[in-house]
């Protein structure tokens, strides 16, 4: 891309938004960030990027920020839902010449239908209010393709990691635990299959959408075919610690029965308790360049290392911790009634 491409992120410093706005830049385009302005510990922007102080959720404040400034292209990594959608392209129709819509791989009823899922899919899950309003968003964005020609595109990422946060169900408090040889409860039998994606090789591929008619209207995955099971996992972080983990296996339903208010029960149920495999077919027709490199067996000894060099922010949460307590005794008390028997 030449240096008059610009471009306008909304977001910036999450995994994937920062990773985005790296690739930009490399690629020579004009960035622009758009966000609230609260500075990030974890990630900080290239000199070069424009910074625009507004909240997406604030229209007036959004268009008194951009002014009459037009983009060749806009993501917008902060829409969930049909009201927020439906602001965006009152907000954005007439400012870009090219909508990129961050959905989700999990807009796919669970269980997915024999893999791997493409595109094509019915996209229609209700079973956790975060993918309900992922499906509800796309369907306005692509009625309004369809009625008024906004230019739209939908991208899909699936679990989608860099250094700062690792992708596991309780964070930074899972490698806490594993390292201690405290207990980790896994989820089912731990063989189920789930699709990492590092943000860097993610960015690969969005980038390579911007300014594509031709990807006008069309929905992408952008996923690697790093596919793990959660067994396997959990024991390669153990193997990067050099520490054997403490393994205990949970059915879904007993996790979310044991923790209804745990953030996680609800996404083991309609998501993470499901084997995910995706067809990139698609992504890799439209950007022969997308080609992801990064696996998770390599990167968690990155995981770590971000983690030894940042002991300030990479710290355990107390709370997730005890759930994991409490259902490693949980376990141990279940256990013992059916070796009683």
């Amino acid at each position: 891309m030449s240096d008059y491409f610009s471009v306008l992120f909304v977001g910036g410093t999450g995994a994937i938004s920062h990773s985005c706005v790296k690739e930009a830049v490399a690629q020579g385009m004009r960035v622009t960030v758009l966000n609230r302005g609260r500075s990030s510990r974890l990630r900080s922007l290239p000199d070069s990027v424009e910074v625009l102080h507004g909240d997406i959720t604030d229209p007036a404040g959004v268009e008194a920020a951009l002014g009459d400034r037009w983009f060749d292209a806009v993501v917008n990594f902060l829409c969930y839902g049909a009201q927020d959608a439906a602001q965006n392209v009152r907000l954005f129709a007439g400012r870009t010449g090219h909508y990129v819509h961050i959905s989700s791989a999990s807009v796919y009823h669970r269980p997915l239908p024999k893999g791997p899922v493409s595109e094509s899919t019915y996209a229609h899950n209700p079973e956790h209010a975060y993918m309900r309003d992922k499906v509800e968003a796309e369907r306005t964005f692509l009625t309004a393709f369809a009625d008024q020609g906004f230019p739209v595109t939908i991208v899909r990422p699936a679990h989608t990691y860099d250094e700062a946060i690792p992708p596991l169900p309780g964070g930074w408090a899972v490698i806490d635990r594993i390292e201690r040889g405290d207990p980790v409860v896994v989820h089912g039998d731990g063989t189920s299959l789930w699709t990492y994606t590092h943000a860097a090789d993610l960015a690969v591929g969005l980038v390579g959408l911007l300014g594509r008619p031709s990807a006008f209207g069309e929905a992408f995955h952008i996923t690697s075919d790093d596919v793990l099971s959660w067994n396997q996992i959990y024991l390669a972080i153990g193997h990067a610690l050099g520490v054997e983990p403490t393994l205990v296996h949970l059915p879904t339903d007993l996790i979310m029965l044991a923790e209804p208010n745990w953030f996680w029960s609800g996404l083991l149920d309609g998501d993470l308790s499901h084997s995910e495999v995706y067809d990139t077919t698609k992504i890799r027709s439209y950007v022969p360049g997308f080609r992801p490199t990064r696996s998770f067996e390599r990167e968690i000894y990155a995981i770590l290392a971000w983690r030894r060099a940042h002991p300030d922010l990479a710290t355990g949460d107390p709370a997730e911790d005890s759930v994991y307590t409490r259902l490693a005794e949980r376990y141990e008390q279940a256990r013992a009634v059916f070796a009683a028997h």
